[in-house]
This record gives structure tokens, C-alpha cells and sequence, in this order.
């Protein structure tokens, strides 16, 4: 059987999900990887075969999606090439992690697929959403990557094709304590806008940056390069951790039984979908970054113990090589 496991570069959750993924099916079969975007800061640590720069959501430094630079950084009709001319038809299966250019190349040219990825769970209607719905993030969800045979991963099982997370060897292997400190990662913001804020707030923080290429520490925040051996360790004993709504990060926090507070990215409708799932779990959230609100959490007594089991073995097995 040849398998090609194509995922998403924007962001790290689908890095992080593929660095577990990929080994498994090379126990059971032959396997191609494909990558297409170009904004996740956590690099694979197995082979890539194929690298497309594909179609990227793309911030501005306030904490929101930009629709311009969306519009203006994305070579669209380079992405409509890729997708006609890229060569499937040598697989068995295609499994694709929210990775739009197989998607699409898959539904024109009738091939097998399936959808293994966080977006999926947002196509059940299960899955906790805001009441007010955002009618351009329905649309995106739905048609960023048209899949017909799909498995989504969330916090919770929604529903019986909605899994747990997959919680990746590296966080798994650690042994979490407490030690003070908050761990901070918001690359929609600055590191100016998020010094700003955390200098008010008298604890230690430790920020991962995609902006600086170097190490400095302004009054009580330490700012770090993107570092995934420091940022392990960080995780590992920090207190609690500061992040944007997205879901790999979230989910090992709540593995990790760290406090946690999230921020969903301004017009970025999955992450205000991952906030209200995580809100109805008791996890608290804000949609700017206010001093008052994460300096209640900071005081808070935050506990919520989750169970996040190893077994993406088995569903690789039962529920997608068995199709």
C-alpha cells in the first residue's frame, strides 16, 4: 500500500500531529509526505518529499487575521496549478491534515481521501460553536479542504468520528511541574504589544517570539526565539501557559495540567469555535490582551484534569488503512 500523508504548514498544531502520525503508517505501509504553507515555526523531524508554498492565513501583529496580506502574500493561481498538475493517481490512499492543494486535486480527479485533522471535527454539528455564527468561516471550514471520508480531532468526543488529541512522544515523555513561572506563545502579537501588557503583571513570564532572533528580558518577561528544546523545557515547568485559541497547544497544556488562558486571533473563526469549546470546559478566555483579565488568572486556582489516551495506533489502523 502507498500512502501520501499531505498536511498544512500554517501554524505548528499540524506539524506537531504529523512528526506522530507519519511513523505509525511507515510501520504498515509505503509513505510520501507533501507540505504546502509557509508559517509554522516547529520544523518535522522526518523527510519531506514534496513542498508546496500552497495558500496561507496570514496575521497582522494585533492579534488578528489580515485579509489583505492573505490576499496580497498568496500567489492564488500558482496554487490552481498545483492542484491541476500535481500526480496522485500512484497512491492507494491520500490522507490529508487541513492541506487544501490534495484536497481540492482529490475532489477534481475523484481519488480516494481522507480528512484527518482538527478542522474536520468542525463540520459536525456536535462540535461546541459561538451562537453567533460567522457565515465566511463556515464557508472556509467547509471548503478550504472538500473531503467527503474525514475524522476530526477535539477537546472532547463530540461525536463518534471526533477523536481525542493526539498528544505528540515529546510531551508525552515529559514530567510536568510547577515552578512559578508562565509560559507565553501569541505570535498574532508583538512582542512590543505583549511586553507591554506583562509588564504589569508581577510574575515571571517566558515569551516565544517569532519575531526576535535573540534572546532579552525587559523587567519581569523573557523573551526567546523559537526554540522547540527550550520552549519543551519551559512547558514542561512553567505554571501555566498564555496562548492563542488554537488546538495542538491548548490540548498538551490540558494534558500537562497547566493553568491556561487563550486568545483567539481576531476573524479567525476556528479559533473562536476552539475558545467556546474550551469556555464550556471552564477554561477562560479574552478576545484582546487585558492586563485585569490575565492577572485574575494568574490568581485563580485553575485545575481541570483531562484524559487524552495514546491510541492514534489504533484508530490509523481500524478506522483509516482499513478503508
Amino acid at each position: 500500500m502507498k500512502i501520501l500523508y499531505a498536511f498544512q504548514g500554517t501554524g505548528n498544531g499540524h506539524v506537531a500531529r504529523a512528526q506522530e502520525i507519519v511513523p505509525i503508517l511507515k510501520k504498515y505501509a509505503l509513505v510520501d509526505t507533501m507540505i504546502s504553507g509557509h508559517q509554522s515555526q516547529l520544523k518535522a523531524d522526518f523527510d519531506i518529499n514534496f513542498h508546496y508554498k500552497g495558500v496561507s492565513l496570514l496575521y497582522n501583529k494585533t492579534g488578528g487575521l489580515s485579509y489583505r496580506k492573505t490576499v496580497m502574500e498568496n500567489n492564488f493561481l500558482k496554487a490552481v496549478r498545483n492542484i491541476q498538475e500535481i500526480e496522485l493517481s500512484k497512491y492507494d490512499l491520500i490522507i490529508n491534515d487541513y492541506e487544501p492543494l490534495t484536497g481540492w486535486a482529490c475532489k477534481l480527479k475523484k481519488l480516494p481521501m481522507i480528512e484527518l485533522s482538527h478542522q474536520a471535527s468542525m463540520l459536525f454539528k456536535e462540535t461546541p460553536k459561538p451562537d453567533k455564527k460567522d457565515f465566511l468561516g463556515e464557508l472556509v471550514l467547509k471548503y478550504y479542504v472538500p473531503s467527503q471520508e474525514r475524522i476530526g480531532f477535539h477537546f472532547e468526543n463530540y461525536h463518534p468520528q471526533i477523536k481525542k488529541p493526539v498528544i505528540r512522544r515529546k510531551i508525552r515523555n515529559l514530567y510536568p511541574e510547577k515552578k512559578g513561572f508562565y509560559l507565553v506563545y501569541l505570535p498574532s502579537f508583538s512582542d512590543e504589544n505583549i511586553i507591554k501588557v506583562l509588564k504589569q503583571i508581577p510574575v515571571e513570564w517566558k515569551v516565544f517570539s517569532k519575531y526576535s532572533g535573540l534572546y532579552f528580558k525587559e523587567a519581569n518577561v523573557e523573551v526567546f526565539p523559537i526554540d522547540e528544546t527550550e520552549y519543551l523545557k519551559a512547558f514542561e515547568n512553567c505554571e501555566g501557559i498564555l496562548c492563542n485559541a488554537g488546538f495542538e497547544s491548548p490540548a498538551e497544556a490540558l494534558f500537562m495540567d497547566k493553568k491556561l488562558f487563550v486568545i483567539p486571533i481576531h476573524n479567525q473563526y476556528e479559533q473562536e469555535c476552539n475558545a467556546c469549546a474550551l469556555d464550556k470546559m471552564g477554561i477562560p478566555n479574552s478576545k484582546v490582551l487585558k492586563p485585569e483579565e490575565i492577572q485574575h488568572w494568574v490568581a485563580s486556582d485553575q485545575h481541570l484534569r483531562v484524559n487524552y489516551p495514546d491510541d492514534i495506533e489504533e484508530i490509523l489502523v481500524k478506522e483509516v488503512l482499513s478503508l
